[in-house]
């Protein structure tokens, strides 16, 4: 089973959480929405897969291409 690690493309808060681990998602599913500049950006999964580990916990900073969730696909 091929691990997918979904990187921030921006540096930010994490706002809200959409996945818990063991969650099934789909290509393009929002998985976390950051805050940056007082925007709402959106981490989408990039392949179907199961969540494996969510690295990360709403109201933590982060930066651009910190690993965020893994996926196993």
């Amino acid at each position: 089973m091929a691990r997918i690690e979904i990187e921030s493309d921006v540096t930010g808060t994490v706002w809200k959480i959409e996945v818990e681990e063991g969650a099934s998602v789909t290509e393009g599913q929002t998985l976390i929405i950051l805050e940056s500049m007082k925007m709402e950006i959106p981490v989408l999964a990039s392949d179907d897969g199961t969540v494996a580990e969510v690295m990360v916990e709403e109201e933590e900073p982060v930066a651009e291409g910190q690993v965020v969730i893994v996926l196993d696909a």
